[in-house]
């Protein structure tokens, strides 16, 4: 599949928060499970070592903004287990404990 056939991921479409974008990758509340994603913007369910490594970084910058808005921060480790998108590399921030869906949101 290239991105010029159906693929949300390329598509990146603006449907939930977004956090970052670049070249290489964006950031955004994944629709689904309601946690930070970060999105290769290839089209390649395997990037190189060093990517993967950049865009690891770029989430982890990500929630350290936004923990920095939380009275206790929320600490994390990364998914990359393709699921429900198998082709296009992506990766999640997943709480380590408690729910997933909200526990990113600023405190209001």
């Amino acid at each position: 599949m290239s991105c010029d056939e159906i693929c949300e991921l390329c598509e990146a479409a603006p449907l939930t928060e977004w956090f970052h974008a670049d070249d290489e990758c964006w950031v955004a509340e994944c629709e689904s499970c309601s946690v930070p994603m970060v999105v290769w913007r290839r089209h390649d369910p395997a990037p190189p070592d060093d990517v993967k490594a950049r865009l690891w970084a770029r989430l982890d910058e990500v929630i350290a903004t936004l923990n920095a808005a939380r009275d206790e921060p929320l600490e994390h480790y990364v998914d990359d287990h393709l699921r429900s998108i198998p082709d296009h590399y992506h990766a999640h921030a997943r709480p380590r404990r408690g729910p997933w869906a909200g526990n990113w949101a600023a405190p209001r």
